[in-house]
């Protein structure tokens, strides 16, 4: 059943507009329930929203409880509704793109099961928690590691051509100085369903690795997330790189 934004007339004295809505029960008590995620702009043409602000009512009472977001400004906010804690209730994915050539993203999962709000997942824990490390080794190699995750990955750049490696190396193979890359902070999140009949979700997270510069990108890490019972635990850690232009055959 379709019931009436929550805040009526009063929203455009506060410049606050609709940005997504979604209808499902999201408490485990068969009542279908209102998700709104609501923002603010100065001007009706401006794409970019602040204050973004996620808004749950519910279906029984019509009690609507207010979560706000440490980052709370940004483009394309959305909404996802998904069973992602296997507990046969519906979760709420917001969704946010920062915007600007880093293409960082900002992503909050919750569960309101039983009326209680809880926290699932939280971009900026999820960005401190997944540090790597990006050098530049001789012989064309770059490393990615992380010592907290006890995990190294390499990449190959003797694809890369010419131009790209005499930047960084002689005629050896050897470094002419240290070079760091980096690994971006997580840009993408998407919900992976892992089983049809009941609909429950895992994610899949993207952080960009770039070279020296940001438009320099080097690959990807791909990080397959599943929920343990009490957080989302890495379960399929790895890295996808670009392909390169075959060599014609001699």
């Amino acid at each position: 059943m379709h019931r009436d934004f929550p805040f009526g007339n009063d929203t455009s004295a506060k410049n606050m507009v609709l940005l997504d809505m979604k209808q499902s029960d999201v408490t485990g008590d068969g009542i279908i329930d209102n998700i709104y995620l609501i923002g603010s702009k100065t001007n009706v043409a401006q794409f970019y929203i602040d204050h973004i602000t996620l808004l749950i009512q519910d279906g029984r009472t019509n009690h609507i409880s207010t979560v706000t977001f440490q980052y709370n400004g940004g483009y394309n906010a959305r909404l996802f509704l998904g069973d992602f804690s296997k507990d046969h209730v519906l979760d709420i994915l917001v969704s946010i793109d920062s915007g600007g050539s880093g293409g960082y993203g900002y992503y909050y999962i919750y569960s309101f099961k039983d009326h209680i709000l809880r926290q699932l997942f939280d971009v900026e824990q999820y960005n401190q928690e997944y540090l790597f490390e990006v050098n530049y080794e001789d012989f064309y190699k770059v490393s990615v590691k992380s010592a907290s995750l006890n995990i190294l990955f390499t990449i190959d750049l003797s694809n890369k051509g010419q131009e790209y490696l005499s930047q960084f190396y002689d005629e050896n193979g050897k470094l002419k100085h240290p070079v760091q890359g980096g690994a971006l902070a997580l840009g993408i999140l998407y919900p992976v369903v892992t089983t049809n009949k009941e609909l429950s979700y895992d994610l899949l997270a993207f952080q960009r690795i770039i070279g020296p510069t940001n438009s320099d990108t080097l690959g990807s890490i791909e990080n397959h997330l599943t929920w343990n019972g009490t957080q989302f635990i890495s379960s399929i850690l790895n890295i996808s790189l670009p392909g390169s232009k075959l060599k014609p055959l001699d």
